[in-house]
């Protein structure tokens, strides 16, 4: 039986989502963990990787689990009860054996959380704060990504893919209760490219990241703090 398992995490601790042979200090690394002591021994597969240190609200696995697990809600409870509280199943739904969480995946979707104040111990693992946000041109500029591009100079060198082109269908920034919230939704995003994005919003002006898009000329960005950023929604 093939099931999809939406689960929320805090990164902060984690080096990554992937799996990863040396360490299972990661977040699927965790569940693969917590599967094999219920004795499923399949691996999970996922909607795509996160960084170390980004946090996610809607990350999207797949695992085929025997029959017998057939009472979905006890799976999901038996789960969260064994996970470490950093991570959290919200949702376990028996899908068909051909969706798979990865190549399935239509759109994605990624919040970046800043705040326009001092760093606190409360907030300081899952927000960037930044002094004196200049909202009108992060407004503008974010615009200024949506559409297909060449995003060969917003990815981290030594990337594993066979294109650099991505669709951003939305990106937007707004105010909410204290915060600024940015918005990206695309077909798929390179490693760390809305971080360099983000980055490119506060360290470069409008020409630059045109520049930047159409490859003509080449900035140096410091990418954004893995803290802020959040993966919240797979949509299929």
């Amino acid at each position: 039986m093939r099931v999809a398992i939406i689960i929320a995490y805090n990164g902060a601790s984690y080096l990554g989502s992937q799996i990863q042979t040396e360490t299972n200090n990661t977040i699927f690394g965790q569940l693969e963990h917590i599967l094999s002591k219920i004795n499923i021994k399949f691996r999970v597969v996922a909607s795509g990787r996160t960084d170390k240190g980004v946090h996610a609200t809607g990350q999207v696995c797949h695992i085929d689990i025997p029959e017998y697990w057939d009472d979905l809600v006890k799976f999901k409870r038996v789960l969260n009860s064994m996970l470490p509280n950093t991570i959290k199943v919200k949702k376990v739904k028996k899908v068909d054996y051909n969706f798979h969480a990865r190549y399935g995946a239509k759109k994605r979707v990624y919040r970046y959380i800043i705040k326009e104040d001092f760093s606190n111990p409360f907030e300081d693992q899952f927000i960037t704060f930044i002094e004196d946000v200049n909202i009108k041109k992060l407004q503008n500029n974010i615009k200024l990504f949506i559409g297909e591009h060449n995003f060969t100079q917003f990815m981290k060198t030594g990337s594993d893919t066979t294109s650099n082109t991505r669709i951003i269908y939305k990106a937007f920034a707004y105010r909410y209760k204290g915060y600024i919230i940015l918005n990206f939704e695309a077909n798929g995003f390179l490693r760390t490219q809305i971080r360099l994005m983000v980055g490119s919003l506060f360290q470069l002006d409008s020409r630059q990241i045109k520049e930047q898009l159409k490859c003509t000329n080449t900035h140096k960005i410091k990418p954004a703090p893995s803290n802020g950023l959040y993966l919240a929604k797979i949509k299929y």
